[in-house]
């Protein structure tokens, strides 16, 4: 029997219109192969849950289509491979049918080059969702094919490799991400200064400590335990604009509480009434290596808006600092969160008309705890091994959330370009929506 020559189909048959079918229909195959393998398996799994999750209407029904066929990467890999190997190597054989073999390999090479590799994947990076969505089924249908081969070898690939998830940016890279998706960064991203600011902020507030937010003991305002409430006292207290002030006994450095200054409201400058006959309320006190995160979750419990910030000369690690009442036991500084919330609505709804100089110590109903007996219990005292720092508040936490200066009525900046004070009642006056009221 004499051998098949090479090329000895004729032109123009059936059997070349079938063979020549056959050739572009494994050419499309092979580049369908190529392209998926680049566009789906450059989706990654968290990507596709943010899209359905919440991406555009016509994104979340597209991730929800190719999700089930990503979720095994391994498996979907091994098979879109074998397909392609398929193709291409079934390629030549039927080449070589029709054209000398010289030709089949020139042809198949430049049909393989353009249609089953370039173009396929070029699409394929740029409409990777649509072409994903579109072909979920057909790849479906693959994947039961091919099943029994792929299967086997994506088994040895998680072992090998493990399951392929996609690692989810660290805190660093989630920073720089954001700010690429701000509009001043010109990418493209719709995210306004402001937003990007307060991202970034809430990602770098769980390495900043109180030490950081906090304002030094040699530059905070508080008042002599044994000071009185004259007017000179009840002015400087008015200026500073604070709604709490700390209480200090003998040594500014020993704060044992604070006082509220709308409880100073009805006091008569001229009977100089002695701060310790006020309500002098607890201040809890937190380490300077305290995280803010931990500070503003106390702040949010309604125990204080203010703490004293303290150094451990012993290095000892610890998040409640206990103070002695007069009966020797422990009392934690940190209040129950339903307890100051009724005293702070209390202490709201009552009006000092006047405070007279036989003004006696003043407990809150279901808050006994929270108030200091500084008339009938020994006044407390810092631990020997703790030095006090500075204070933190609540806006001083804020400010390092949002990354920017909180100015009230009451402050005074300094523009360090002109080298001049501003007043930020002046600035009121140019704000939209506020009028001033002229004295009839």
């Amino acid at each position: 029997m004499a051998e098949h020559s090479h090329g000895d189909i004729p032109c123009c048959g059936t059997k070349f219109s079938v063979y020549l079918v056959i050739i572009v229909g494994l050419v499309v195959f092979a580049g369908l192969m190529a392209g998926l393998t680049l566009g789906l398996m450059s989706l990654g799994l968290v990507d596709l849950e943010v899209l359905i999750k919440s991406g555009r209407p016509q994104d979340r029904i597209h991730a929800a289509k190719i999700f089930p066929v990503v979720k095994n990467q391994h498996l979907l890999l091994c098979t879109l491979l074998i397909g392609n190997s398929l193709a291409m190597e079934a390629l030549p054989i039927f080449l070589d049918k029709l054209v000398p073999p010289w030709a089949a390999i020139l042809i198949s090479v430049t049909l393989i080059l353009m249609f089953g590799e370039i173009l396929p994947q070029a699409m394929c990076t740029r409409y990777g969702l649509v072409v994903g969505a579109t072909m979920a089924p057909f790849v479906q249908v693959l994947l039961w094919i091919f099943y029994p081969v792929s299967y086997p070898i994506s088994k040895v690939l998680d072992w090998m490799l493990g399951q392929g998830r996609t690692a989810l940016l660290r805190r660093a890279e989630l920073k720089t991400f954001v700010n690429f998706h701000g509009n001043e960064a010109g990418k493209g991203g719709d995210l306004t200064h402001d937003e990007t600011t307060i991202i970034t902020g809430a990602l770098e507030l769980t390495e900043k400590t109180a030490k950081d937010a906090m304002t030094q003991i040699s530059k905070a305002f508080s008042l002599d335990l044994d000071a009185n409430l004259n007017l000179d006292t009840l002015n400087a207290v008015m200026s500073m604009g604070h709604s709490r002030v700390p209480v200090y006994y003998q040594n500014p450095m020993n704060i044992i509480g604070l006082v509220l200054v709308k409880n100073l409201l009805g006091v008569d400058p001229d009977e100089g009434v002695p701060l310790r006959k006020m309500t002098i309320r607890k201040i809890p006190r937190v380490p300077e290596s305290m995280p803010l995160y931990d500070i503003l979750n106390e702040f949010q419990k309604g125990h204080s808006h203010i703490a004293v910030v303290y150094k451990d000369l012993n290095q000892m690690k610890g998040r409640t600092v206990n103070e002695r009442d007069s009966s020797g036991t422990g009392v934690a500084v940190q209040l129950q969160g339903n307890n100051a919330l009724a005293v702070a609505k209390n202490e709201g709804g009552q009006l000092l008309k006047k405070v007279t100089g036989s003004t006696t110590f003043k407990r809150h109903r279901g808050c006994s705890f929270c108030i200091l007996d500084v008339e009938n219990a020994p006044v407390p005292e810092l631990p020997s091994n703790q030095v006090v720092v500075g204070v933190i508040t609540m806006e001083d936490v804020i400010e390092e959330l949002l990354k920017e200066e909180i100015l009230d009525e009451t402050d005074e900046y300094v523009n360090i370009h002109n080298r001049i004070k501003i007043n930020m009642n002046a600035s009121h006056e140019t704000l939209p929506g506020i009028t001033s009221v002229q004295p009839s």
